[in-house]
């Protein structure tokens, strides 16, 4: 079975959207961090190109998350547990190459930073352990 033969389950849109969120809220971050630094007169400069890098990289994370999702969706969905670890195995890769290509591209066009183009990557992992470090000790 292939993954275009499922439905996209509720939770990988649910936690797609947390994802998204979270995302998001690291980009406003970043680029009021660039403004600063800008604002202060250091060598970052704040222009479309720190724009467009963090769309674009956040663009990639939060789809490179959905992709997870949708693995995992489909090596559950899979009773051949050799064909299930196989799907895992793929997904992952198809993830690194979108990754990989996203920050050549970042690198080789003028038009995106390449370190605003990059740190979205991040936001996703680093917001979700934030997150769940906080609601661990509210108890």
């Amino acid at each position: 079975m292939s993954v275009s033969n499922h439905k996209i389950q509720p939770e990988v849109i649910r936690q797609t959207k947390k994802v998204a969120v979270i995302t998001i809220c690291g980009l406003f971050f970043m680029w009021a961090v660039f403004w600063i630094l800008s604002a202060v007169g250091l060598n970052v400069s704040f222009d479309k190109s720190v724009v467009l890098g963090g769309i674009g990289g956040s663009a990639v994370a939060i789809l490179s998350f959905f992709m997870i999702g949708m693995t995992v969706q489909s090596a559950v969905a899979e009773e051949n547990e050799d064909n299930a670890r196989m799907r895992m195995k793929a997904g992952y890769s198809k993830r690194m190459m979108l990754r990989m290509f996203w920050g050549i591209a970042a690198l080789i066009f003028p038009c995106f930073n390449f370190v605003a183009a990059i740190l979205p990557l991040l936001f996703p992992n680093t917001g979700i352990k934030l997150f769940y470090k906080w609601m661990s000790s509210d108890k």
